[in-house]
């Protein structure tokens, strides 16, 4: 798509047009992501209607406004968009004008008049545009599949003339369903979990397990970075960085190798679920997967999970196999650094023959031996918290 003559964006906003009365609490939301989304683009004004958002680029670069808007979850599509006035034959003369820059061998136009007082219909706007274009031009009309969509609407007392739709992101708006704790590995999973808890209107703080010096620095270092490919979807990321190892030494001293994963992931969420309730998010979630590991067994999530009586656990994978996942990885972004071979504290633990169906007897005897309020407190004392956001180049960083 050209960037030449363009001076609006036209941008649709998907599912928010099923929300009856909430909507204006969804269409505010999404105003202010697009505003965080799109803040170094200082020039920009927006203007909201039921069913619209228009941003005027004011000589800003529409191609890379667009580039960052395709990562604002609640848009179902948006457009380059020229306004001009009600009037037949200028809105066809400046059809003409846009599809000239654009590259392609056919058409259609597609008119919509939003504003019936308009004296001609959709059908007449429709053939007198594709005639100019026809006569003035070597396109030909497919009205199946057509290299360039010209799209015309007659709204209030303008017109709005776009050159095709960019896709979405889809989804709610960040935010607009309150806050969850993510525990996010250096794995392919639990990104991917991330990136859907986020489609479906959710802000997200991360918690991450490190274990220094069995887990390098390059490991953390993969963590953070993932966490900032997530930031194109939520802008500021905050991770809580849990220091885990005396809690794995304890548990590979006093455990059965076989229940040490077990006993590992019940820390974890101990510690997930009082750090969610400081920091009032409303749920755990994780990137687990029915039956892909030994600790995601139907048995083994339910051992792990009895300890929380507190919030709910989301697990958005739950379903998909092992391709789907890597192949929502590689769309995203996060596949090729969650790949690089650096481990996180579950890896590199990983005992050879970990048990599938935990017997509760067993792992109630095995935590007898531990003072488990007093680690977990310890860990969550010592906690480092990284903030940044996506369009600074540098993290900032506090201790808490």
């Amino acid at each position: 798509m050209s960037n030449t003559n363009y001076e609006y964006i036209m941008c649709r906003y998907g599912e928010l047009s099923t929300k009856g009365k909430n909507r204006r609490n969804f269409t505010n939301q999404l105003l202010r992501n697009i505003k965080g989304q799109l803040k170094q683009f200082e020039a920009l004004t927006y203007k909201t209607t039921y069913d619209r958002l228009y941003i005027n680029l004011n000589g800003e670069d529409g191609l890379a406004v667009s580039e960052e808007l395709r990562h604002v979850f609640g848009l179902s599509s948006f457009s380059l968009a020229i306004k001009t006035e009600r009037d037949l034959d200028i809105i066809a003369e400046k059809a003409l004008d846009l599809i000239r820059m654009e590259e392609g061998a056919t058409f259609k136009v597609f008119a919509r008049r939003h504003d019936k007082t308009f004296e001609h219909n959709s059908d007449t706007i429709n053939r007198h545009v594709a005639s100019k274009i026809l006569q003035n031009t070597n396109l030909k009309v497919d009205v199946h599949n057509p290299d360039i969509s010209v799209i015309v609407e007659i709204r209030g007392d303008t017109s709005y003339i776009m050159m095709g739709k960019i896709l979405g992101a889809q989804g709610y708006p960040v935010g607009i369903q309150g806050k969850v704790m993510l525990m996010l590995s250096g794995g392919i999973d639990s990104p991917v979990a991330a990136h859907l808890m986020m489609k479906r209107g959710v802000r997200l703080e991360f918690v991450h397990f490190a274990s220094p010096p069995y887990t390098s620095a390059q490991a953390q270092k993969k963590v953070l970075d993932l966490a900032k490919e997530l930031g194109k979807y939520q802008n500021d990321i905050r991770v809580h960085i849990i220091p885990f190892t005396d809690i794995q030494l304890e548990i590979n001293e006093k455990v059965p190798e076989s229940y040490s994963i077990t006993m590992m992931r019940r820390f974890m969420l101990r510690i997930a679920n009082q750090l969610a309730e400081k920091k009032n998010c409303l749920a755990i979630a994780n990137g687990e997967s029915l039956g892909q590991v030994a600790s995601q067994t139907l048995e083994s999530m339910n051992s792990i999970t009895a300890i929380n009586d507190g919030l709910p656990i989301l697990r958005p994978l739950i379903t998909y196999d092992k391709i789907e996942i890597i192949n929502l990885a590689k769309k995203i972004g996060t596949y090729e650094t969650s790949i690089l071979p650096f481990e996180d504290c579950c890896t590199i633990f990983t005992p050879k023959n970990p048990v599938t169906k935990p017997k509760r007897d067993k792992i109630d005897r095995f935590e007898s031996y531990f003072d488990v309020d007093t680690l977990i407190s310890e860990a969550i004392d010592n906690v480092e918290v990284v903030d940044f956001r996506y369009h600074e180049e540098e993290e900032e960083e506090s201790f808490l």
